[in-house]
């Protein structure tokens, strides 16, 4: 399939788990990547490689989407290398979980910074370009958890509360311009984080969701094609829920 042929996509955090999914979905479909990373070099040398040698043009920029320069330093010059921005993925985000009684400041804000911050620098920094091609497609990535709330998470939740909020308001303002904006929200997603957690939780979690497992990667990658492609070329606004009926 080449949903996706010609078009250049950013997407930040994509070294490991969803993010590496989500780049090497789209390059299989056909779209150029420029993937951020912030400290993982190694990982991203070769994710450069993997996805080269699947036939189009990637690049890896060490770049903090929670740095507003950063951001607008980080568009120019992929502009530079690529020409065009069609779609970005904001998918770089951390977690700091405590309860709140236990929640530091610090831990508070730094979630914040990182998870939303960087929605909205990234978001701007590509606005122009968008603007001027007159189309676009800007998918951020939320949770489950940003949905419905988690004790222990909310920084998090607030977070990815915060990005379906923003993008809506996104939707409405560049609607006009053929830019859309969507969000997508994953739920119990198997990655390299999850396999070290213990088994039995694990499957504890499995059982609770409908379809009776856990999603991949590449569930969520598929689910961003769709948004980023022309199939979806009238949704926009909406929030994706890929989470094997966790929310039904």
């Amino acid at each position: 399939m080449n949903l996706l042929q010609g078009k250049t996509a950013i997407i930040t955090g994509a070294t490991r788990g969803i993010g590496k999914g989500i780049a090497e979905v789209f390059a299989q479909n056909g779209a150029n990547i420029a993937f951020t990373y912030s400290s993982s070099v190694e990982a991203a040398k070769k994710l450069e490689k993997d996805l080269n040698d699947l036939g189009v043009k990637a690049k890896g920029y060490q770049s903090n989407a929670a740095n507003y320069d950063q951001a607008q330093e980080l568009v120019k010059d992929v502009l530079e290398a690529f020409g065009s921005i069609d779609i970005l993925v904001n998918n770089a985000g951390i977690t700091k979980d405590n309860l709140l009684m236990r929640m530091g400041e610090e831990d508070f804000d730094k979630v914040i910074e990182v998870n939303l911050k960087s929605v909205f620098n990234m978001t701007k920094a590509v606005q122009r370009t968008m603007l001027k091609q007159r189309k676009g497609s800007i998918i951020n990535m939320s949770s489950v958890v940003g949905v419905k709330g988690n004790a222990g998470q909310a920084n998090y939740a607030a977070s990815k509360a915060g990005i379906i909020g923003f993008s809506k308001s996104v939707a409405l303002e560049l609607g006009s311009r053929n830019i859309r904006s969507n969000v997508v929200a994953p739920g119990f997603i198997e990655t390299e984080m999850t396999a070290k957690l213990d088994e039995k939780v694990v499957e504890g979690w499995r059982n609770a969701i409908p379809l009776k497992r856990g999603g991949a990667p590449e569930d969520i990658a598929n689910a961003c094609v769709f948004l980023a492609s022309d199939l979806s070329a009238y949704i926009t606004g909406q929030v994706l829920h890929v989470d094997g009926g966790m929310l039904t």
